[in-house]
């Protein structure tokens, strides 16, 4: 019977039955897929950084673009250009009064207002006369200047 157990321990002891080797196939294909996933793992960290750093960015301009839309909306109110008309532009509603505070100590003298003719004001474009428009058409260079000039030829 010794003999027999011995046989037995030598046929088990140098052979390698189906279940070891399914065992070694699943540890080996695990271990592959452990290899592999963490691989994964490790290059999308850096692209999870950069997706948080851009999203951060997004959420942050959003901020600022509901701020600008708020600012741009109290601008174009009218509650904006009495606020403005007040302020900087030193102007009244009627039946108001506007004081401006003069420093105590100086003399301070009155400014008089320049009088503005409307004459004096030129808001029309100086019209050239045609021929200087013609000239310019066909020949493409400035007019020749007959005021400045002696016709005579001295």
């Amino acid at each position: 019977m010794q003999d027999k157990q011995q046989k037995d321990g030598q046929k088990r002891g140098g052979q390698i039955s189906g279940v070891q080797v399914l065992f070694a196939a699943i540890l080996g294909i695990g271990l592959i897929l452990a290899i592999n996933f963490s691989a994964r793992i490790a290059d999308s960290q850096p692209l999870q950084a950069a997706y948080n750093s851009v999203h951060d960015e997004i959420d942050r301009l959003k901020q600022d673009q509901a701020k600008l839309t708020a600012e741009r909306d109290y601008v174009l109110s009218d509650a904006y250009v009495a606020a403005w008309a007040r302020s900087n532009g030193k102007m009244v509603l009627p039946g108001e009064v506007l004081v401006v505070p003069v420093p105590s100590g100086s003399a301070v003298e009155a400014t008089p207002e320049a009088q503005v003719s409307l004459q004096d004001v030129h808001t029309a474009p100086d019209q050239a006369q045609p021929w200087v428009l013609w000239w310019q058409i066909f020949f493409d260079s400035p007019p020749p200047n007959f005021s400045g000039t002696n016709a005579g030829g001295n």
